[in-house]
């Protein structure tokens, strides 16, 4: 593991840590007519490291109101606890149904109106560590000083969640165009795609009873400039659903990649999201969001050290 972020709620595809606390409310829609307003405060611990120097737009957590209630324990819910973490196993190529996904409560289904604010970032092993794939500390002040000047920043975007056959998942679609542009304070997604892998493709959720709109979980963007980066779940894991207390995290692999005439080769980064969310009567829930982010072999020199 390379970095911390605390913040309250944020998905990331970038590597350095943080922690970060985040306000949602949610306006579930009936007949095109919003029936009601729910409230979602997030506490967010994140890590992530630093090939981020091309992303921090990418989405970056923050943080509300800081009191929220601590969640029962659970082995995902106690990852939250430690600044040293080890990558989870890899589980792509081990579960064959074809439609696998990270699958949320039922009461997280609907689209939240969220207000995110970083509240710290954390390297645990070095500043070095967020120093892109060469390890430069060069890179890596300026990647924890640009970081650092988004604390106590809101940040208000748009998340969606919504229920299949299979359950409730991620619009991993809207969320992480709407990510990305609220970070960036502009719009810089052209669009986002998803694209089929033998752990979840269009063909095995139409035939499990699902249909064309549901998410799947590996993910294609094309910036307005001249970059796309596609991100695959190469592990995820939950607790009980049948709960008003809920963690789960997946891991993500990013491939980030110029697509002009440019010869600088790919980036990729290793990112891990912990969530832990309990419900607080019919319209509110806590929780927390943590990012952590982890060397990868095919893009950092330190992964050797």
């Amino acid at each position: 593991m390379v970095g911390i972020r605390s913040t309250p709620w944020a998905l990331s595809l970038l590597p350095i840590i943080t922690r970060q606390t985040v306000a949602l409310n949610i306006s579930p829609k009936n007949d095109n007519a919003v029936i009601s307003r729910r409230q979602f405060a997030l506490h967010i611990q994140a890590v992530t490291s630093a090939a981020a120097i091309f992303g921090s737009a990418v989405s970056i957590p923050a943080a509300a109101d800081a009191a929220t209630t601590k969640p029962p324990t659970s082995p995902i819910a106690e990852r939250f606890e430690s600044d040293l973490l080890t990558s989870p196993p890899i589980t792509a190529g081990v579960r064959p149904s074809g439609h696998e996904n990270l699958f949320f409560p039922s009461w997280m289904e609907g689209e939240w109106d969220v207000t995110q604010t970083l509240t710290s970032n954390k390297t645990p092993l070095g500043l070095k560590y967020v120093g892109g794939p060469q390890g430069s500390l060069d890179v890596a002040q300026k990647t924890m000083e640009e970081q650092n000047k988004r604390i106590n920043e809101e940040v208000n975007l748009k998340l969606r969640f919504v229920k299949t056959s299979f359950g409730v998942v991620e619009d991993r679609a809207f969320n992480l165009k709407s990510r990305l542009n609220s970070f960036a304070g502009k719009n810089v997604v052209a669009s986002v795609d998803y694209a089929d892998v033998r752990e979840s493709n269009r063909a095995s959720v139409l035939a499990g009873g699902g249909t064309e709109s549901d998410p799947l979980t590996t993910t294609l963007v094309y910036f307005k400039g001249p970059a796309a980066q596609k991100t695959f779940v190469i592990s995820h894991g939950q607790d009980s659903l049948d709960s008003d207390a809920w963690s789960g995290y997946e891991l993500d692999r990013s491939i980030f990649a110029l697509t002009n005439q440019s010869t600088a080769p790919p980036v990729t980064t290793d990112q891990e999201i912990l969530y832990s969310f309990i419900k607080n009567g019919n319209d509110k829930v806590d929780g927390r969001l943590r990012l952590a982010a982890y060397l990868n072999p095919q893009a950092d020199m330190l992964y050797f050290d």
